[in-house]
């Protein structure tokens, strides 16, 4: 089974000096549309009784974010996701590597400044994946789509937390 990941990732910047003056260089990229999407940008979780999910993206640079997820139970290791937000001939793309799966790639079909959605037709379950920032401490994502012939739509109540090393 597919699950989405809203993954989070720290990340550590490197200044560049200036032959110069030894002042650091601030040269600007353009804005991206994937510029829109940096409110998905930090690190988040949710738990369920044993179970919990780390989500770490990290800040659009580039034309792209970076994410990782891991579910942990009781257990230990219950599956884990790399994904890939980044503009591809003119549109957002969402690739989705998750733990024993094939990759997938979702593009986007809207994305604003409080939700995104993807969408990948011809995937067997999601065909649809969803975001949408609430307040300043959380995100709801979500999954839809049609599994054995019955629509099923699975919501995933993120909390932002701190990011820890």
């Amino acid at each position: 089974m597919f699950v989405l990941r809203l993954v989070n990732c720290a990340v550590v910047a490197v200044g560049i000096t200036a032959a110069a003056g030894g002042v650091p260089s601030r040269r600007s990229e353009p804005a991206a549309p994937v510029d829109a999407l940096a409110w998905l940008a930090g690190c988040l979780e949710m738990r369920s009784g044993t179970f919990v999910v780390e989500e770490y993206r990290m800040r659009p640079r580039g034309g792209s974010m970076l994410g990782m997820s891991r579910t942990t139970s009781a257990k230990g290791l219950v599956e884990y996701e790399l994904t890939l937000i980044r503009e591809r001939d003119g549109r957002l793309e969402y690739e989705a590597h998750p733990s024993g799966q094939a990759v997938t790639v979702f593009r986007a079909v809207a994305a604003t400044a409080d939700s995104a959605v993807f969408s990948a037709p011809e995937h067997d379950y999601p065909q649809v994946v969803g975001y949408r920032r609430v307040g300043t401490d959380s995100v709801i994502a979500w999954i839809d789509g049609t599994s054995r012939g019955k629509q099923r739509r699975i919501e995933f109540p993120y909390q932002r937390v701190a990011c820890s090393a």
